[in-house]
């Protein structure tokens, strides 16, 4: 199962998709601030939006889950 990890640690300060949802390789799906920058996670796959897993507000360290694919 494909995962969209965080690219390096930060504060996720926004969630673009929801469960269910269809979303293409390279697609926006969270954008995440590190060192008082926003930048977008992006799907490496195609697929659809199995579990987020975190929250608005959450921090992340480099590598961790955001939201799992299927």
């Amino acid at each position: 199962m494909p995962n969209v990890n965080s690219t390096m640690a930060g504060t996720i300060i926004e969630i673009l998709v929801a469960p269910g949802d269809a979303v293409q390789a390279g697609q926006d799906v969270a954008t995440l601030e590190s060192m008082k920058m926003q930048m977008y996670l992006q799907a490496e796959t195609a697929g659809t939006v199995k579990e987020i897993k975190v929250g608005t507000g959450d921090f992340v360290n480099e590598g961790d889950v955001v939201l799992a694919l299927e």
